[in-house]
């Protein structure tokens, strides 16, 4: 099985999510600048959400380039991925309602963990299918970068129940260190394009 039918599942689930978030959004009450100081944990909420799918978005296409072969392993682990990727609407929400709360820092923290540990499996299954070409595997290497992100996770959810703000800096620097898309598979596909 080739990639393509995958790949656009796997952006139509990300688009949807992104829209349920913004319609989870609600206008000021008010017309002036003072109207949206309430709303402001929200907004900065969905602002990091869709910053995070952004980036498994980006990196999830990079992926599937690299990979030239599916199979049905491949197939549930990119819904096991979805799933928890689908849990981000309500985490995002609950957050931004109860501003730095720390039972919802935790279970966005939790579902961060749990869609990183996700993306690490379907990663490995990708690598893993029969004939699959190395160039994927290549890239991926050691995956620190990935590794360290998801140890920042877990030491973010437990630490927000002492220091809420303090798991959410930590939430943001890991986006702030994947902004940048990641140029491993890129640049390995470009090098064998190349040659």
């Amino acid at each position: 099985m080739t990639t393509s039918r995958l790949e656009a599942f796997s952006d139509g689930v990300i688009a949807i999510l992104i829209t349920i978030m913004v319609l989870e959004l609600e206008p000021p009450h008010g017309a002036s600048l003072a109207a949206l100081r309430p709303l402001l944990p929200v907004l900065l909420s969905y602002a990091l959400s869709f910053v995070f799918l952004g980036i498994y978005w980006n990196n999830h296409h990079h992926m599937l380039h690299a990979a030239e072969k599916i199979n049905g392993k491949v197939l549930w682990a990119n819904l096991h991925l979805l799933f928890w990727l689908s849990l981000t609407p309500f985490t995002t929400a609950w957050m931004g309602r109860a501003g730095a709360a720390p039972l919802p820092v935790a279970t966005y923290g939790v579902v961060l963990v749990l869609a990183a540990m996700a993306y690490t499996v379907l990663q490995q299954t990708l690598i893993a299918v029969p004939g699959q070409h190395e160039r994927l595997a290549k890239a991926v290497g050691g995956d620190a970068k990935g590794k360290l992100s998801m140890l920042a996770y877990v030491s973010a959810v437990p630490l927000a129940f002492v220091a809420p703000w303090v798991s959410i800096a930590i939430y943001v620097g890991v986006a702030l260190t994947w902004l940048v898309p990641d140029k491993r598979i890129e640049s390995r596909v470009a090098e064998e394009e190349a040659s």
